[in-house]
């Protein structure tokens, strides 16, 4: 995918009889994280729902809900300034915003991305904090790419890919 071809889309990802299946979401959630969260509510899975978001070639968020339980992790806050979805996820995380000062600082490296939440949010099915860490600080890897590792790393890159392809359908 090209960078003319980034686009916005959240994917719920869920599992049902031992298989995972994923579908697209509205494309309006890419800037709703109370929505987002709703819709993967009404999704029942047997490990809890996966939402991933990505806004064009910007940043991803990645949520867990399990129950009454909400992780969420945010691949870069710089994009707080630009993106509601962005401010939301620190607004939730009860992370402050940064200053024009503070994002000065954090984009002085542009080849730096700092991520907020939790990064063990896939820990128990087999993506530690370092290699999410490592996927999401990588800032040769477009959204969509690293959400697509993620999905390959979690198996269940078919159902990914399928959903992701409707897109373009």
């Amino acid at each position: 995918m090209t960078d003319e071809e980034a686009l916005d889309f959240a994917i719920v990802v869920y599992r049902e009889d031992e298989r995972w299946d994923a579908e697209l979401l509205p494309v309006a959630l890419t800037s709703d994280l109370q929505g987002l969260v709703k819709a993967l509510r009404q999704q029942p899975s047997e490990s809890g729902t996966i939402g991933l978001v990505a806004v064009g070639d910007e940043f991803f968020v990645a949520l867990r809900v399990l129950g009454e339980r909400v992780d969420v992790f945010l691949s870069d806050i710089a994009a707080s300034w630009d993106f509601p979805l962005a401010r939301q996820v620190l607004d939730y995380l009860d992370v402050p915003v940064p200053d024009e000062q503070e994002l000065d600082e954090i984009l002085q490296d542009e080849d730096t991305a700092l991520p907020a939440g939790d990064l063990s949010i896939f820990a128990d099915l087999g993506l530690d904090e370092m290699e999410l860490g490592i996927l999401s600080g990588d800032v040769d890897l477009l959204p969509d790419e690293v959400l697509s590792s993620i999905a390959a790393r979690l198996g269940f890159s078919e159902p990914f890919e399928r959903a992701i392809e409707s897109v373009f359908d």
